[in-house]
């Protein structure tokens, strides 16, 4: 059976990164450079958006299909 891979609004964007590497190319293509910053990496995928005006849904969605 395979695992089915989910990535949540309140997953941080260290857990992200860490868990599913290929997933720096979605938070590139939104023009999200900070992930090298230490303040990022504790971040919420729900706080990143909201501080960039992203939608939400859209990205999740990119970044599950990535994560794949």
């Amino acid at each position: 059976m395979k695992k089915i891979t989910k990535i949540t609004k309140e997953m941080t964007i260290g857990e992200v990164l860490k868990k599913y590497p290929k997933t720096v190319f979605v938070f590139s293509e939104y023009e999200l450079h900070c992930l090298g910053c230490s303040l990022a990496e504790p971040e919420t995928i729900e706080d990143v958006v909201k501080i960039h005006q992203i939608d939400i849904k859209k990205f999740l969605k990119d970044l599950n299909k990535v994560a794949k």
